[in-house]
């Protein structure tokens, strides 16, 4: 038999097997220390194996016939979000929370922001509370949901795009728990880098994005075999983005007030995990 990939424990691999057999491509699953290993019977079916690898990696649907008493457009829709939870529930929070501040409001942000504001007025200013009696007092869940608020349809589009482009091939190869670990790490860290710099009104999912590309880039450069891909050309235009959004020239044709370190947070955990995580798939054989 020949080795094809290894992938996560806890990585849904029913829908593969499926397809896997009912285009009579003869495979075998085994377990070992660290995930589940897809092995090959017949070399000669490598081609056609690898092809329904990279469809089932992209969230595509493998099984086009539903089982007995589901409606076809139901399977269909389901099987992505079946494949990749953790980013599905992400971006349908984001949503629900977009749509909540459009009625509440105010509130909506200051119950989800990383300190309550405003506290009040002080010589003149408005004053801000302190992150440190927050999360002690219990309100730690203010040192992520920054990250579910967007201020606009714009904003919100194009975050919810990349979290799902990359968050979904994360969760295909890599599981739901790397994943969720990457939401949380980034979320948070890019939270405290854009408070650092003394900010509290701030929101987006962007820093994940960014922590998700670090990953995702590096996972496909240093471990080709990994079954990660992501277009050189919108790495580029993303770290163009990123440098583009924190000059003047940004400012003055209507992109203010973005969160420039919170992207730069994220896309450094992302990077970190992404050289940690390449470099124990390159001690694999």
């Amino acid at each position: 038999m020949y080795r094809v990939i290894l992938l996560p424990l806890d990585a849904d691999t029913r829908e593969l097997r499926r397809a896997l057999w009912a285009q009579r491509i003869g495979h075998r699953f085994t377990e070992e220390e660290g995930g589940q290993v897809l092995w090959l019977i017949d070399p000669e079916q490598q081609e056609a194996m690898l092809a329904m690898l990279n469809r089932w990696q992209r969230g595509e649907t493998l099984i086009t016939e539903p089982p007995p008493g589901r409606r076809p457009e139901i399977v269909g829709m389901l099987g992505p979000l079946r494949r990749a939870p953790v980013s599905a529930i992400s971006l349908l929070l984001c949503l629900l929370v977009f749509a909540v501040m459009g009625v509440l409001g105010d509130r909506v942000i200051a119950a989800l922001s990383i300190v309550p504001v405003p506290l009040g007025v002080i010589n003149g200013s408005l004053a801000f509370g302190d992150l440190g009696e927050v999360v002690t007092s219990g309100q730690v869940w203010r040192l992520l949901s920054p990250a579910f608020l967007h201020f606009g349809w714009m904003h919100l589009i194009f975050n919810m795009l990349w979290l799902w482009y990359f968050g979904r091939q994360v969760e295909v190869i890599h599981g739901r728990t790397r994943m969720l670990m990457l939401l949380l790490t980034a979320g948070i860290g890019a939270n405290l880098a854009q408070y650092a710099t003394g900010t509290v009104l701030f929101g987006g999912m962007s820093g994940v994005d960014f922590a998700l590309l670090g990953y995702v880039w590096l996972m496909s450069r240093r471990a080709p075999r990994s079954g990660f891909f992501v277009p050189q050309m919108l790495v580029v235009f993303m770290l163009g983005w990123m440098v583009f959004t924190m000059t003047n020239l940004a400012g003055a044709v209507g992109f203010g007030n973005v969160a420039n370190e919170a992207h730069v947070g994220g896309l450094v955990v992302g990077l970190l995990l992404g050289w940690y995580y390449s470099a124990r798939a390159r001690r694999q054989p």
